[in-house]
């Protein structure tokens, strides 16, 4: 749902903004569903995101009027969609990644944590695991291989 809210607003964090409202407008009109079936449960989370957008669309057109009539331009900051966009894309990954991780050998996991995630040279990371640079090196290339192989199937 998130993904179809951003073809139909105007920037992500609006879209963000949508999606949390229609599962809150979803779990408090929760005992008016009348479905049985995941799919009619998702036609109904759908509805109401539709209905969110219609409102949406509704009152840009107002504001978008105003600030034409008052002469005020609408700049959009396009690093700051980028960033809200790779945040919304990092945490749809981050069950899938968490998986993936889990799957590596220990020896490359851990290269992986020292290098990546605590952001140590490979000098320092081998250091730490007690091997060469080299094979620190190889270990956090084939560690990447590997959860791209098997993210590749993972839809963003």
């Amino acid at each position: 749902m998130e993904r179809w809210l951003r073809t139909q607003t105007p920037d992500l964090a609006t879209a963000a903004d949508l999606t949390a409202e229609a599962f809150a407008q979803a779990l408090v009109g929760l005992d008016r569903f009348r479905g049985t079936t995941d799919e009619q449960a998702m036609a109904w989370l759908f509805g109401i995101a539709r209905n969110l957008v219609r409102r949406l669309h509704r009152r840009g057109r107002v504001e978008l009027e105003v600030c034409r009539r008052l002469g005020i331009e609408l700049v959009h900051d396009e690093e700051e969609l980028a960033r809200l966009e790779a945040q919304i894309d990092a945490c749809a990954q981050a069950p899938h990644l968490s998986d993936a991780l889990n799957t590596l050998p220990d020896a490359q996991r851990q290269a992986l944590q020292l290098r990546v995630i605590d952001e140590l040279d490979y000098h320092e990371a081998a250091a730490l695991m007690g091997t060469s640079e080299q094979n620190a090196r190889i270990r956090v290339s084939r560690a990447l291989k590997t959860l791209s192989l098997r993210l590749q199937g993972v839809h963003r």
